[in-house]
């Protein structure tokens, strides 16, 4: 999973590191995506962080924020 691998160096609570893992598990499955090898995961995964890290600590937030910057249809 992309997000874990990025997180790895990271000094995020383990509390904070969940609530990005939740916030991207839930972006993926708003955009559809399935296949974790997909390189779009991996942008979802740096989007989630990005925001994460101008405050955001909601996860449903997080998600939202991302889907709508990521695909704003």
């Amino acid at each position: 999973m992309p997000i874990n691998r990025l997180l790895e160096a990271s000094e995020l609570t383990p509390e904070q590191r969940h609530v990005y893992e939740l916030a991207f598990n839930a972006t993926l499955r708003k955009l559809d995506l399935v296949d974790r090898r997909d390189p779009l995961c991996d942008l979802v995964a740096r989007k989630i962080i990005e925001i994460g890290s101008s405050g955001v600590t909601n996860a449903l937030v997080l998600a939202e924020i991302a889907c709508k910057q990521l695909d704003p249809r």
